[in-house]
């Protein structure tokens, strides 16, 4: 289980290496970041709000408790 904190400081640190799919289980959205970016930030900024809104959630169910 993966914890939504967690996913939160990945990526507002690291997001824009796309480290923030890798943990949450989307291998290929994470290498496409990785290799772009973040998409030039602009799916950075996506991907953290989704978070922080509890829209993007780990590929194998939801966050633990």
């Amino acid at each position: 289980m993966k914890n939504k904190t967690t996913a939160i400081i990945l990526s507002l640190l690291l997001g824009w290496l796309g480290i923030d799919r890798f943990y949450l289980g989307y291998t290929g959205l994470g290498v496409l970041k990785l290799l772009t970016g973040g998409v030039f930030g602009i799916m950075w900024l996506i991907d953290f709000i989704l978070i922080i809104a509890g829209s993007l959630k780990p590929k194998d169910g939801d966050y633990a408790a």
